[in-house]
């Protein structure tokens, strides 16, 4: 059974920074791509960053392109995400999801998956403000 489990959210002041965290099981983690996607208050869901399991290929959205990083940790099934130079508009609950279908093209798991990806995690809950 898929699980993802967010953690890391919580309250940091304008211009502060933040790493998320995305402990995966359950599945195969070279088949699968991850990827981090939030939602503000109000808005829509969003894809921020997606990483391949298959070959740590990575995209960004250029929403956050130079202030958020992506990275994985192989041997603790982990996907992290760097947050830097954070403002009031990045208050949101901040979700990692998992899909084997996107694996070998991650930029359409964060453009498109936000509508069909398969496995979701809780979510976590980033502030901003001071």
């Amino acid at each position: 059974q898929v699980q993802l489990v967010e953690s890391g959210g919580g309250l940091v002041q304008p211009g502060g920074s933040l790493t998320l965290s995305c402990a995966a099981s359950g599945f195969a983690w070279d088949a699968y791509a991850i990827g981090w996607y939030r939602q503000a208050p109000g808005k829509e869901r969003e894809g921020l960053s997606c990483i391949s399991g298959r070959d740590g290929s990575t995209y960004l959205s250029s929403s956050v392109k130079g202030r958020f990083f992506v990275s994985r940790d192989n041997a603790r099934y982990t996907v992290y995400l760097q947050m830097t130079s954070l403002t009031p508009d990045d208050t949101a609950v901040y979700y990692c999801a998992a899909d084997p279908n996107y694996v070998g093209s991650v930029k359409a798991m964060c453009i498109h998956g936000v509508y069909d990806v398969l496995n979701w995690g809780k979510g976590t809950l980033v502030t901003v403000s001071s």
